[in-house]
């Protein structure tokens, strides 16, 4: 092996950790609970596999709400990049928190089991998130379509309403509708 390269085995290993978290996080969206068998099944790898990456049933429910939020925060300066402000802005929200809350409500229930065993969250998710809205935020201002006065903390409490949708509903039109709400409340004159 040379120097920076990666062995298959590391490779396999990386692979298998997001196939598992990736099939846990389907789970928790749909039924908040967590068969190691069922996810297993649906990474398409052995239940030895998911032992071996997340001896616990709690340490796999922490490692999903870390993976949810670290994405949350990582995906913004890609959406700034290939978007406006705005736009970015208006993705974050519909494409992404949204989708976050979604999963984050079957989520909840396993997440305070997990916590209960574990003690504390590793992540604060809510100094996280408000660390992604205050980027968002001062990309808009400088682009001039938001009001510098903005409180990031404001706008994440406005953001809050997702909490309160239906995921078997049109959750996605109504997203839409509580940006454009927020939208025009954050613009400047307004």
């Amino acid at each position: 092996m040379t120097t920076g390269s990666v062995s298959r085995r590391r490779a396999d290993t990386r692979r298998n950790h997001e196939r598992i978290l990736t099939a846990a996080t389907e789970s928790l969206a749909r039924s908040g609970e967590v068969s190691f068998n069922a996810i297993a099944k649906q990474a398409e790898v052995g239940v030895g596999t998911v032992y071996r990456h997340f001896p616990t049933p709690e340490a796999l429910i922490l490692a999903v709400y870390q993976r949810e939020v670290r994405h949350l925060v990582d995906v913004v300066p890609n959406l700034l990049e290939t978007h406006t402000p705005e736009q970015a802005f208006r993705v974050w929200t519909t494409d992404h928190l949204a989708h976050y809350m979604m999963t984050k409500r079957g989520l909840a229930k396993a997440l305070r089991a997990a916590t209960a065993s574990q003690g504390e969250l590793p992540t604060n998710a809510h100094e996280t998130l408000i660390g992604a809205v205050a980027t968002l935020l001062k990309a808009n201002v400088e682009a001039g379509t938001v009001r510098a006065d903005l409180e990031p903390e404001t706008v994440l409490r406005g953001l809050g309403g997702l909490l309160y949708l239906d995921p078997s509903s049109d959750w996605q039109r109504q997203t839409a509708s509580l940006t454009d709400l927020l939208w025009r409340g954050m613009r400047p004159g307004s």
